[in-house]
């Protein structure tokens, strides 16, 4: 049925990617929670912001197959896309998006409470993506910035929206976490589509194994010195009374370096989302440790 191909084109699966909206407050609730009467709207206005980003992401998705339609159905996966198989019309997609724009911004508006600072992030957000699907994906390194730019506003959106602190060390580690992604991306993308990965996108054809394996390794060791030092910063055990977080750096190593082995031996590591939403047992186990640890050292009373 048409709405069913309709909803897989909004590829509700990313939207996992919108938990960054929540981790400003995340990582500062108990201390919301004892400090604000209001803690609860605090978080009620967080998740408004991450549907704003859920609605907004779907938006972008559409015209982005739009735009892509006949590359994807020359790609050997994303020619099941619906709108590149013929499921979703163009109309239907571009109609549905501009109506899921609108929804984004007042949601985000109401995560603001009434105000427009989170209405700007969003429509920063939007706007970046158009320019992404539009041009900058096709430019070497500014398509992974702009990536890594996407998370850093998700983060920004939260704090704003759920009046938390967004801390140096929680934008840092976002940043170079979110970039160590786009270029694991752009890795499996170029042995899933070898030699001719040019037609797909002509950015492919200028990344090489060897230069995208030398900066995935540079960043998964900036994110782990970043995360680590976080843990153990003196601002982090007195907020916390702990020094517990520190236990949840090897969770942190084990992801990374999973994650690595996963793409450079072809397992399905081009998609982050898929991964963590079960693609691979070891990966999920690891992720559900290292939120036991971190949540056990937030809470803990």
């Amino acid at each position: 049925m048409k709405i069913f191909s309709l909803v897989r084109a909004l590829r509700p699966y990313q939207w996992v990617k919108n938990v960054f909206v929540l981790s400003a407050v995340v990582f500062s609730y108990g201390e919301l929670g004892r400090s604000h009467p209001e803690g609860y709207s605090d978080l009620a206005r967080a998740f408004q912001a991450f549907f704003a980003f859920c609605a907004g992401a779907s938006a972008i998705y559409l015209v982005n197959d739009v735009l892509d339609v006949e590359q994807d159905r020359a790609h050997p996966t994303k020619c099941r896309r619906p709108i590149a198989c013929g499921e979703v019309s163009v109309p239907l997609a571009l109609a549905t998006s501009a109506v899921l724009i609108g929804i984004s911004l007042l949601l985000a508006w109401l995560a603001g409470g009434g105000g427009w600072s989170v209405v700007a992030v969003v429509g920063g957000y939007i706007a970046l993506n158009f320019a992404y699907s539009v041009k900058l994906k096709h430019l070497v390194l500014i398509d992974a910035f702009c990536i890594a730019t996407g998370f850093l506003l998700r983060v920004q959106a939260g704090g704003l929206a759920a009046e938390a602190p967004v801390s140096h060390w929680l934008l840092l580690c976002t940043f170079f976490l979110a970039l160590f992604l786009a270029l694991c991306k752009r890795r499996a993308e170029i042995d899933l589509l070898g030699d001719g990965r040019g037609a797909h996108r002509a950015n492919l054809r200028e990344y090489t194994v060897g230069f995208l394996d030398q900066m995935v390794t540079v960043l998964a060791a900036t994110t782990i010195v970043n995360y680590t030092m976080y843990t153990v910063a003196e601002e982090t055990v007195k907020k916390f009374d702990s020094t517990r977080l520190v236990w949840s750096v090897p969770f942190v190593v084990f992801g990374i370096a999973r994650y690595m082995f996963l793409v450079q031996t072809s397992r399905g590591g081009g998609n982050p989302t898929r991964v963590l939403l079960g693609g691979d047992a070891m990966f999920v186990i690891n992720a559900l440790a290292w939120a036991a640890v971190v949540a056990s050292t937030l809470y803990a009373s």
